[in-house]
């Protein structure tokens, strides 16, 4: 059974730093994207960045620049190192995994992870 569990999240002020993890267990998949997702109250799910399986990286225009996704497979482990933090970035924060099997989408999601940013 899949399962992803994020950690890292907290609370800080404007201009801070949090570095969010998400450990993957279950996968059998050698090539699979991760991903992070945030939702704030009120708000839909958006994406935030992925990463591919060869380290091919793609972010959401609201972050370029002060977030950086990377991932050590041999950990199958993502991280979202976020710096320049806004009180906008206020959000639950999620992990994804997907990949395709025989033409089906596999999509796994983690539990969340709070971050409050505070102007």
């Amino acid at each position: 059974q899949v399962q992803l569990v994020e950690s890292g999240g907290g609370s800080v002020p404007a201009g801070g730093s949090l570095r969010l993890s998400c450990t993957a267990s279950g996968i059998i998949e050698t090539f699979y994207t991760m991903a992070w997702y945030r939702q704030a109250p009120s708000e839909q799910r958006e994406y935030v960045a992925y990463i591919k399986s060869y380290g091919n990286t793609f972010y959401a225009d609201f972050v370029k620049g002060r977030f950086t996704i990377s991932r050590d497979n041999a950990k199958s482990t993502v991280y979202l190192q976020m710096n320049s933090l806004e009180s906008e970035d206020t959000a639950v924060y999620y992990c994804n995994a997907n990949w395709y099997s025989n033409g089906v989408l596999k999509d796994y999601w983690g539990q969340g992870t709070q971050v409050t940013v505070s102007s």
